[in-house]
């Protein structure tokens, strides 16, 4: 049974609280941003006449052009001291979200970044979307799959802060596996209104430049009295761009001691792949010692994928370990992991062993979860 809308008190808090919250933040952020426009363009402006000064060798604007700055650094000191030594955040509140989809970008630490897309289903208002970043252990990862359930912390006030709970406690891990939550509509999609940090670094770029160009043309008379001999060239630029169908991508390991059964380094290797085609839902995976290839359809549907992401890279190395000394091959010279889509509906994954040697060619086929649920030795057809 899936959860649905928390009734009216829900409702009410989800359409007033929450649109007075975004009213507020848009409002600081307002604010913020025009302040941080002013004194980007003051601080360019005050350069710019620092080196115009130079360059004429006038005084008077070299004095200008100092006085602004060091007031500037004057403010700026005054307002770091007078500014709270830090407000404690909101407390957040525990509840249960679906897991719509997740994708994990390679990192050099046993932490790394995964992008989620959940459905939280709140308490005291209807179930949203939001779009979260955290860093996941990667032991951890495989904990996390599609269309499952997962403990989260969020912020009443602030609906777009959400944060996994990656231990939870023993009440919330009962609750989180008997819990069935139907996915939220896109339009519920809830997003931060302050401005990105990359937006922050155009605004603040912007005005200082803005500042900088406003000083010289005032000063343009005597900073060009002479010819220019030099010329701006602009060259054309262009690029295309095609949409694939299809695609394929390998990798290989290299070094002596390196293997794909090494802890963690199938895992890792299949991110790397998982960039190179941007896209974690593939059609087959082939995994060997020291390689690694994906292939996909981006026409195919979702069911009829394997999610890269979703895969127990950690289970894999005791399935070739389980195949070379079970299945009548004494001396194994080669292995592979072949996973391929499920058939049929709510049908998983199939992953299939084969080891090489002498004797012939055996393997073994587990489900999604690493469970063995076939297996065919040395001279079984």
């Amino acid at each position: 049974m899936g959860t649905t809308g928390q009734g009216q008190a829900g409702q009410d808090v989800d359409e007033v609280n929450v649109p007075s919250v975004r009213q507020r933040s848009a409002v600081r952020g307002f604010l913020a941003a025009l302040r941080l426009t002013v004194v980007s363009a003051v601080t360019g402006g005050a350069l710019a006449a620092l080196v115009v000064a130079v360059i004429i060798k006038d005084v008077p604007v070299f004095l200008t052009g100092g006085g602004v700055l060091a007031v500037l650094i004057l403010i700026g000191v005054l307002a770091g001291r007078r500014s709270p030594a830090g407000e404690e955040p909101p407390a957040g509140r525990i509840t249960l979200a679906r897991i719509e989809d997740l994708r994990a970008t390679s990192g050099e630490s046993a932490d790394i970044p995964v992008t989620f897309r959940l459905t939280v289903a709140p308490d005291d208002r209807p179930a949203y979307r939001v779009k979260i970043e955290q860093h996941i252990n990667l032991v951890d990862i495989p904990a996390y799959r599609p269309r499952g359930i997962a403990v989260v912390e969020y912020h009443p006030d602030e609906p777009w802060k959400v944060l996994v709970v990656t231990r939870p406690t023993a009440e919330w891990s009962r609750r989180a596996e008997e819990a069935e939550i139907d996915s939220a509509p896109e339009s519920t999609l809830v997003t931060s209104p302050d401005m990105s940090e990359g937006s922050w670094c155009m605004l603040t770029l912007f005005a200082f430049l803005a500042g900088a160009a406003l000083v010289v043309l005032l000063f343009r008379a005597e900073l060009f009295t002479s010819d220019n001999d030099g010329a701006a060239a602009k060259s054309p630029s262009s690029s295309s761009s095609s949409a694939s169908r299809r695609f394929s991508s390998s990798t290989t390991v290299s070094g002596p001691s390196t293997s794909l059964l090494t802890f963690g380094q199938m895992r890792v290797t299949a991110m790397e792949l998982e960039a190179r085609v941007d896209s974690a839902y593939v059609t087959s995976l082939r995994i060997e010692d020291h390689r690694m290839a994906v292939r996909g359809d981006s026409t195919r549907p979702v069911s009829e994928t394997v999610h890269l992401q979703s895969l127990p890279y950690e289970l894999f190395p005791g399935l070739v370990r389980e195949a070379r000394a079970t299945l009548g091959v004494r001396d194994p010279e080669s292995w592979r992991i072949e996973v391929t889509p499920g058939t049929g509906a709510g049908v998983g994954p199939r992953v299939r062993v084969t080891v090489s040697g002498m004797e012939g060619t055996a393997h073994l086929d587990a489900d999604a979860a690493g469970r063995i649920t076939d297996r065919r030795a040395v001279g079984v057809s």
